[in-house]
């Protein structure tokens, strides 16, 4: 089949057009994963919450998406690090989450929403793009960042959140690095408890200048609010008194030194 030059150059021109099609807005996303057909489903064997990666597909555009299910809850369990009391596992904290970090400002969370599915309810993420391996890869490989500033700053943010939501299962598999060497927290069902102490104080460095800020502006109507159905009042509490502790924190440390707080070079 022979094409005209008037086509060829439409054809071109649609190409680019497509190319340069800018990524999909979180309220997209969000849209999408709400309502985008299932297609297909398989069962992840990372993990141990027997969660399933899902193809959804929709007029727009078609994506995979991270369901999880699990929500247990156990007056004593015994983990990694020790017995604890009214454990939980919820997907609902994955969706608080994501929450939280729009809150700050942070977007290190894929976008993640509440769906029924086939009679279950949980929490269905949006599959993060171009992924080019996970933390423990990078560990295992030796691979170093091509700017290490950019990169450390990333890690403090990460450190931050989660002694902010006590999450007491953040490992090296549930970081991924994209191609651009941008830092994504996943995976937070073990998160959110009632302590009101942080976890390890000794993991806090320092701080983004913009992420102090936003933590700050964090009131209990406000989460009380945003976090409805995923966070009762007794864990928005125990978030904002780790929250006050981090930074106080920060600020005894920044008034040494200047170094303490810094400033993102690249918030998105």
């Amino acid at each position: 089949m022979r094409f005209s030059q008037t086509a060829i150059l439409a054809i071109s021109g649609l190409a680019a057009l497509h190319a340069q099609a800018p990524p999909p807005t979180d309220a997209e996303m969000e849209n999408f994963l709400r309502t985008a057909k299932v297609v297909s489903a398989k069962s992840l064997n990372v993990g141990i919450t027997n969660s399933q990666r899902l193809t959804l597909e929709a007029p727009e555009r078609k994506h995979d998406a991270h369901f999880q299910t699990i929500d247990e809850y156990k007056a004593s369990f015994q983990t990694a690090i020790g017995t604890e009391i009214n454990f939980r596992d919820s997907w609902k904290y994955n969706v608080a989450g994501y929450k939280l970090d729009r809150l700050l400002n942070l977007n290190m969370t894929p976008v993640t929403i509440e769906r029924k599915i086939h009679g279950k309810s949980g929490s269905l993420t949006w599959w993060v793009d171009d992924v080019a391996m996970m933390e423990v890869d990078r560990h295992k490989n030796k691979m170093q960042p091509p700017d290490q500033e950019a990169w450390n700053c990333q890690m403090h943010v990460v450190r931050v959140f989660d002694q902010l939501i006590y999450n007491i299962d953040r490992n090296l598999q549930n970081l991924l690095i994209t191609t651009d060497w941008k830092l994504w927290m996943i995976d937070h069902t073990r998160a959110f408890r009632l302590f009101q102490d942080l976890r390890e104080p000794k993991n806090l460095t320092r701080c983004d200048r913009t992420l102090m800020e936003r933590l700050k502006q964090l009131s209990f109507p406000q989460l009380v609010k945003t976090m409805k159905g995923y966070l009762n009042e007794l864990e928005v509490k125990g978030l904002l008194a780790r929250r006050d502790k981090i930074v106080r924190l920060f600020e005894q440390r920044a008034a040494q030194d200047q170094d303490v707080l810094y400033d993102m070079k690249v918030r998105r």
